[in-house]
């Protein structure tokens, strides 16, 4: 079922390159079942696959290196290259992305080889797929035939990722300040108030005490009596309490001094 839709598709193609005039005649193959009686063969490889099974890496384009082998003793055209992806299941088999056919148009002379490059990309899910791929030969008399170059299992992956990608280091950045976050939140909630709170050493500042005696005020001697709220008359004070009192002369200690001269 598989064949014959490939091979359905790829006789619409060759309709409309070889135009109107030869379209009865494709149309009178298409409706018997052909098989590929030319001595023509083909070889598909992967050049950029690992060595365990192809991996079709998502974004990225896949190279298959097709090789044909003209056994024929006349030329032969090679026109299309397509192909699809199967699922792997036996029972239900079903296309699961269609790949975009290529035309070439490459004449490969008799009993030479030729290589072409199919490339195509892949957006989905990582999976395992059954890759198909045929290619459109028509001969010198007009004659299409469907040559299956690839038919294997692939496997559909993700692009590697380095830990230097700005997204997977913001990633990271993000990630660690959650975490962070969660961590002194935990601490601070449920640990921190079990320790013993340390007590402060420095002392509080003591109040200046009061006497209740005003600050000694400088009073001028000299000069005319002013008036104010941090001034006052120096003539309204007596003169005993201006001048200051002169030492007196203890009589006991001289005389003591002298008798033991």
């Amino acid at each position: 079922m598989a064949r014959l839709g490939f091979l359905s598709l790829a006789l619409l193609s060759v309709q409309a390159l070889i135009g109107g005039g030869l379209a009865a005649d494709v149309v009178e193959k298409e409706e018997a079942p052909q098989t590929p009686n030319l001595a023509v063969t083909a070889q598909t490889a992967f050049p950029a696959s690992e060595f365990f099974g192809v991996k079709l890496v998502n974004g990225l384009p896949t190279q298959a290196l097709i090789t044909f082998a003209n056994d024929e003793p006349n030329p032969v055209t090679v026109n299309f290259i397509g192909g699809s992806l199967w699922s792997l299941d036996e029972e239900d088999s079903r296309i699961v992305r269609n790949l975009t056919t290529h035309r070439y148009s490459l004449e490969i002379p008799a009993g030479e080889q030729e290589s072409v490059n199919f490339n195509f990309a892949t957006e989905m899910h990582p999976q395992d797929l059954r890759l198909e791929l045929a290619s459109v030969i028509s001969d010198v008399d007009g004659n299409v035939y469907t040559l299956y170059t690839y038919n294997s299992t692939v496997s559909v992956v993700e692009p590697e990722t380095s830990i230097f990608d700005p997204q997977i280091l913001f990633l990271y950045f993000f990630l660690l300040a959650c975490f962070s976050g969660v961590v002194y939140f935990f601490y601070s909630v449920w640990i921190a108030p079990y320790f013993p709170q340390k007590r402060r050493t420095g002392k509080a500042p003591e109040a200046k005490k009061s006497t209740g005696v005003p600050k000694k005020e400088e009073v001028p001697v000299e000069g005319p009596a002013v008036t104010s709220a941090t001034t006052y008359n120096a003539d309204w004070i007596p003169a005993h309490h201006i001048t200051r009192p002169e030492a007196r002369k203890v009589k006991g200690s001289s005389s003591r001094s002298k008798s033991r001269a």
